[in-house]
C-alpha cells in the first residue's frame, strides 16, 4: 500500500489499522513463531542493556554540559553503527547546545520514528552523578528521564536485528541533546526532528512510563508568559493618593489573583507563576530564571515583573487562556499603574487523535499477548511536555513507553531493572507489528468490503 503522505494529519494509515482493531476483533490472537523468536531474542538482552545503562548514565550529560552529551551521544552512535545505521550529528552551537543524534537504517516500507534524549537536569556541579544498582533497583541521574528510554530503543532495534526482522521497516532513531532545557529558537533546535516527522509515518516515544499499563497519547503544551507591571513611584505616605496611587505590587497581586479566580478549575490547563520580583528597582535576568530587587518599605514600589508557564491540551485551549489573561491585564487597572504582558512559544500541545489511539491499541494488544496486559491512555494533565509534541501534528504518536521508574528530576531518581527486558521485548514487538503495515492494510480493506 502506498501511504498518502499529502493527506498528512489525515493520518490514513492509522485509520485503517483503527479499523483493524476495532471492527476485525483481534488481529494478533497469539504470538507467530516469528514473534516468539523475536521475544526470545530480547529477553535475553537484560544485562546487557543494564550495563550499557550504567555506562552512559556515569557520564554527566546536563543540558549544558555540551561535551558531556557529546560523549553519551557517541557511545550510542558506535551502538547504532554496529545495526548499520546511517548515523549524523547535528550540531547546535548555534543555539548554545551541544546537538543531536540522528540514525537511519534506510529501510522500506512505514517509516517509524523513535524519540530519546541524551541530556538530564542534573548539571556537572550537582551532587548526583552515580548509578548505584541494588539487586533491581538502580538510581542514578538520568536513570529513567531517559537514559533508560534510549536503551529500550536500542536492544529493541537490536532484538529485531537479531531476528532478521529490522530490514522490513524503515527506522529514524532521534536522540535530542536538549529535551530538559531546549535551545532557542525552536524553529532551530527542533528543526531536524520536524523534518525526519514529515517523512515517517508512526512516532514511538520512549520517555520512562509512569506504569506498565499505561502509555501518552496525549501530552500538555508548554509556553511562557511575561507579565510586567509599572506603578508611580514616590513616598509610602503617599499611597492611594490621587497622585501616586497603587503602586507596582498591589496592581500586579490585582492581576494574579483575577488570573486565579477567571481560569482555576478548566481541565488540562494550568498557568504558574514560578517568579516574582517587585520593588523600586528590578534586575530581571529571564534567560536564567533569576534576578534581583530592591526595595523599601517607606517607598511605593515602581516595578513587579512575573514570569510564568501556561500548560495547555491545545492550541485552540492556548489561544483561549492567553486572551482571558490579555484582558484581566488590560481591563481595569488600578489607579496611575500600567502592565503588559507577553507570551513566548515553547513546547507545542499533543492532542488525543483517533491515530494516536490506534498505535496504543497495537501496544496494548502486543501487551497482551506478551502476558503483561492491556494499556490504557494515561492522563495527560499528569505529564509534561515532551519532544514528541513537536511530531505530533505530522504522524500518529504515542509516548511514555520507555522504563518504568520514579522520581525523575530528583535525587533519589530510579529504574526497575526487572521491568527493563519486558519494555524491551514489548517495544520490539510493537515495532514488528508496525512494521507489517501492508498485512494490516489488507485486513482493513476486508473489513471495508464487508
Amino acid at each position: 500500500m502506498q501511504l498518502d503522505k499529502s493527506k498528512a494529519p489525515l493520518k490514513r494509515f492509522m485509520v485503517l489499522v483503527s479499523i483493524v482493531f476495532f471492527c476485525s476483533g483481534q488481529v494478533f490472537a497469539d504470538l507467530t513463531p516469528v514473534e516468539s523468536r523475536l521475544v526470545e531474542i530480547a529477553k535475553a538482552q537484560k544485562e546487557p542493556a543494564i550495563a550499557l545503562l550504567e555506562r552512559v548514565v556515569n557520564i554527566n550529560s546536563g543540558t549544558m554540559n555540551h561535551l558531556g552529551v557529546k560523549q553519551v551521544a557517541d557511545i550510542f552512535e558506535v551502538e547504532l553503527k554496529a545495526l548499520e545505521f546511517k548515523t549524523s550529528w547535528h550540531d547546535m552551537s548555534a543555539v548554545n547546545r551541544a546537538g543531536h543524534l540522528f540514525a537511519d537504517n534506510g529501510g522500506k516500507g512505514v517509516c517509524q520514528l523513535l524519540i530519546g534524549h541524551l541530556d538530564t537536569v542534573f548539571e556537572a556541579d550537582s551532587t548526583f552523578q552515580k548509578f548505584e544498582r541494588q539487586g533491581d533497583r538502580a538510581v542514578g541521574p538520568g536513570v529513567s528521564d531517559m537514559k533508560g528510554g534510549d536503551v529500550v530503543i536500542l536492544f529493541a532495534l537490536k532484538a529485531l536485528k537479531l531476528a532478521g526482522l529490522l530490514d522490513q521497516g524503515r527506522y529514524i532513531v532521534a536522540l535530542i541533546g536538549d529535551e530538559e532545557k531546549s535551545g532557542a529558537p525552536k524553529s532551530v533546535s527542533r528543526s531536524h526532528l520536524v523534518d525526519a516527522a514529515k517523512t515517517c509515518d508512526v512516532g514511538l516515544g520512549f520517555e520512562y512510563a509512569t506504569n506498565l499499563s499505561s502509555a501518552t497519547i496525549a501530552r500538555r503544551g508548554s509556553s511562557g508568559w511575561l507579565l510586567e507591571v509599572s506603578g508611580e513611584r514616590a513616598h509610602s505616605s503617599l499611597i492611594f493618593s490621587e497622585s501616586v496611587g497603587s503602586g507596582a505590587i498591589f496592581e500586579a497581586a490585582r492581576i494574579l489573583h483575577q488570573f486565579h479566580e477567571a481560569m482555576v478549575g478548566e481541565a488540562y490547563l494550568s498557568f504558574n507563576p514560578g517568579l516574582i520580583l517587585g520593588g523600586t528597582n528590578v534586575d530581571h535576568q529571564a534567560a536564567l530564571n533569576r534576578g534581583e530587587a530592591f526595595g523599601k518599605s517607606n517607598v511605593v514600589a515602581q516595578r513587579v515583573i512575573v514570569q510564568g508557564g501556561l500548560r495547555t491540551l491545545s492550541r485552540e485551549q492556548e489561544s483561549a487562556a492567553r486572551a482571558k489573561m490579555l484582558e484581566i491585564v488590560s481591563k481595569n487597572p488600578r489607579h496611575k499603574t500600567s502592565a503588559t504582558i507577553t507570551f513566548t512559544d515553547g513546547y507545542p500541545p499533543m492532542a488525543p487523535t483517533s491515530g494516536n489511539e490506534a498505535v496504543l491499541a497495537i501496544l496494548s494488544q502486543a501487551s497482551q499477548d506478551l502476558g503483561y496486559g492491556p494499556v490504557s491512555a494515561y492522563d495527560p494533565g499528569k505529564r509534561g511536555a515532551a519532544d514528541i509534541s513537536f511530531v505530533a501534528g505530522y504522524l500518529d504518536a504515542i509516548d511514555g513507553i520507555g522504563i518504568e521508574g520514579r522520581g525523575a528530576h530528583g535525587l533519589e531518581e530510579e529504574i526497575d531493572l526487572a521491568t527493563l527486558p519486558m519494555l524491551i521485548e514489548r517495544a520490539a514487538l510493537l515495532m514488528y507489528r508496525i512494521s507489517q503495515h501492508s498485512e494490516l492494510a489488507k485486513e482493513a480493506n476486508l473489513v471495508l468490503q464487508r
